[in-house]
């Protein structure tokens, strides 16, 4: 539990304080596999036929959902906002408030915004977001700030006076503030250049 909610993941076994969270049940089979995450219940009896906290209608099918100690139709496990299904593989589900949430929309209503610190402009809880130390940037900010290259995966940055550099600026700030510490370097620069 953190925050007031609790995350879900969909149809993998997930622990929260030794109780799993969202577990995938069928009502065929009578084995109950290890694990703790999936759970195979017998046979089908009018007796054993589960009540979908959704629709509030028996579920008859094969498989249904178990979250929030309730079982539910696969198709009404819904986010109580945008309505997307929340027993897709790798799905998450957040509760608040009395609302059942995907992670964009918990993250769109109860999540806290930064701002980025190349363009100063918000960004939102459920936006994907660069980091280099405690800077937080747009990914489309995410570039050298001295001469806007793009960067790409494996490409090296450096972060130098809180601004992004690619190696080719931050080696030329480099030499620059090796001058101004070493006047010498900089007559020496100056003499090549005059015998040429």
């Amino acid at each position: 539990m953190k925050h007031g909610y609790q995350e879900m993941k969909g149809r993998a076994p997930l622990e929260v304080k030794g109780q799993t969270a969202l577990e995938m049940l069928s009502t065929a089979d009578n084995v109950t596999t290890g694990g703790g995450g999936v759970e195979r219940v017998g046979g089908v009896t009018t007796g054993d036929m589960k009540e979908c906290a959704g629709c509030g209608k028996r579920i008859t099918e094969r498989f249904l959902l178990k979250a929030l100690d309730l079982f539910w139709h696969e198709d009404c496990l819904k986010c109580g906002c945008c309505d997307c299904r929340l027993g897709e593989v790798g799905s998450t589900l957040y509760t608040k408030a009395n609302l059942i949430l995907c992670k964009r929309d918990y993250l769109r209503l109860f999540g806290t915004t930064g701002y980025c610190a190349a363009c100063n402009k918000v960004i939102p809880a459920f936006e994907m977001v660069m980091r280099a130390k405690s800077n937080v940037y747009h990914l489309e900010c995410f570039a050298c700030q001295q001469c806007n290259h793009r960067f790409c995966v494996g490409d090296r940055f450096y972060l130098c006076d809180n601004k992004i550099l690619c190696e080719y600026d931050y080696e030329e700030r480099l030499v620059f503030a090796n001058m101004a510490y070493n006047p010498s370097s900089l007559a020496h620069i100056r003499s090549q250049q005059e015998t040429m």
